[in-house]
């Protein structure tokens, strides 16, 4: 959440992405922090996953998060 904060405050577009069981932490933990990231939350667990698991995750989340950094561009 810092990372995604630096880069805005930077002027740097960016999108968080995270594991859907922290949903509600990372809104929170943005909140304290007075910002509004872009995010995209992918399904939960990651850690257990395999290699394709984890592509397959990827391939699914990328529209998602090409279409938020291009609103974030424009915006």
């Amino acid at each position: 959440m810092h990372d995604i904060v630096d880069l805005e405050s930077r002027g740097i577009p960016g999108v968080f992405v995270a594991s859907d069981a922290f949903t509600e932490a990372a809104r929170t933990q943005a909140k304290a922090l007075g910002c509004d990231p872009l995010a995209v939350y992918i399904p939960h667990p990651i850690q257990y996953r395999s290699d394709d698991e984890i592509r397959d995750l990827a391939d699914n989340a990328f529209e998602s998060i090409i279409t938020l950094i291009y609103k974030a561009q424009t915006s």
